[in-house]
C-alpha cells in the first residue's frame, strides 16, 4: 500500500488552528503535513497529513487533536497515486506560445521555429513556468506594450522563476530589475538568465519591499510587471506609482476575472489609466498607464 493522504477543509482560521495542533501533536511521528488555499473566492483552505502506509485509527486520532470548539473534526481519505513526478511534469509542461514566444523545457528544444523568442524553463522550485494563464496572458501583453512604447528599463516584481524578465531581456534588449522576496527564486531567476543568454540584462535580487536599495539605484522604471495576487497588488498601488516614470506603464497579473474591477479601482486612485484587460483561463493582465 502506498501512501495515504488525510484531509480536512474549512475557513482559512480554522484550518489554520488545524494545522497548528496537527504539527504539534504529531511531532514525534514525522508525518508531513500541507495547508493550501483551495478555494479563494469562498476562502476555503485545506489540511492535509500523509501517512506512508495504512494504519488502523489514523482518522480518530488526527480528530482528536482538532480543537473541540470546530464543528467539522472529520478527515477525509484517499491513497496518494505511486507516480513518477519528474515524468508527469513533464508531460504537463508541453510547449506555450504567447505572442511571439514559446515557452518550453530543455526536453522540447525541438519545438522552436525561426523567429521564435524561446524561453527555456524548467518546472522546478520558483513559481512561473510561463504555463499558467497569468504568466502566459502577461507575456501577450508585454509583447504589446514593448512594441508600442519601447522601455528603456524595466522592473519584473515578484519575479519567480524570472519567465518574464527574460522576455522582456529578449525582446527589447534593455536592464531588467528582477526582484523576488524568496532567496530560492532568486537564485533559480539567476540561473534561467543565464540559460536563456540574457544574464547581463538582468540584476536579480532578493528584496522584501519597495525600500530595498536596489529599487532606487535602477528606477524609476518605464515598465513594471506584476505577476503576483490580487490583495498584495492593490496594497503596492501608491509605491508602484512612486517607481513608475510619468507616462510609464503597468502589466499586472496574478488576478482573478472577479477581481479585476478593485485592482483597476486601486490604481485609479493611484492617477493610473486603464489601457486594457487580457482574460486568459478565468485569469486576467491588466495594462495601466501613469
Amino acid at each position: 500500500m502506498g501512501q495515504i493522504r488525510y484531509h480536512l477543509r474549512g475557513p482559512k482560521a480554522e484550518t489554520e488552528r488545524v494545522y497548528a495542533a496537527l504539527e504539534l501533536g504529531l511531532e514525534e511521528e514525522g508525518w508531513p503535513l500541507s495547508i493550501f488555499e483551495v478555494d479563494e473566492k469562498a476562502a476555503i483552505f485545506e489540511v492535509s497529513a500523509y501517512v506512508d502506509e495504512a494504519e488502523d485509527g489514523v482518522a480518530e486520532r488526527l480528530a482528536a487533536l482538532v480543537p473541540d470548539d470546530l464543528a467539522d473534526r472529520s478527515f477525509a481519505v484517499e491513497p496518494v497515486p505511486d507516480i513518477d513526478w519528474v515524468t508527469k511534469s513533464l508531460e504537463g509542461l508541453k510547449p506555450v506560445r504567447a505572442g511571439r514566444f514559446l515557452v518550453h523545457g530543455s526536453h522540447d528544444r525541438d519545438k522552436r521555429r525561426i523567429g521564435d523568442l524561446a524561453i527555456e524553463i524548467e518546472a522546478g522550485l520558483a513559481f512561473g513556468t510561463g504555463h499558467h494563464g497569468t504568466t502566459a496572458g502577461c507575456l501577450q501583453v508585454l509583447s504589446e506594450v514593448v512594441r508600442r512604447e519601447h522601455p528603456r528599463n524595466a522592473l519584473d516584481l515578484g519575479t519567480g522563476s524570472a519567465v518574464l524578465a527574460i522576455a522582456l531581456a529578449k525582446m527589447a534588449h534593455i536592464p531588467v530589475l528582477a526582484t523576488d522576496i524568496d532567496p530560492v527564486a532568486t537564485e533559480v531567476a539567476k540561473e534561467n538568465a543565464a540559460i536563456n543568454g540574457v544574464a547581463a540584462w538582468l540584476t536579480c535580487v532578493t528584496a522584501p519591499g519597495f525600500h530595498h536599495a536596489a529599487f532606487a539605484a535602477a528606477g524609476p522604471f518605464d515598465l513594471i510587471v506584476a505577476n503576483i495576487l490580487a490583495r498584495p497588488l492593490m496594497r503596492l498601488a501608491p509605491q508602484m506609482a512612486r517607481h513608475v516614470t510619468p507616462g510609464g506603464s503597468l502589466v499586472l497579473s496574478g488576478i482573478l476575472d472577479s477581481q479585476r474591477n478593485a485592482v483597476v479601482a486601486a490604481y485609479a486612485g493611484q492617477r493610473f489609466r486603464h489601457v486594457r484587460t487580457l482574460h486568459r483561463e478565468g485569469w486576467v493582465a491588466i495594462h495601466l498607464k501613469r
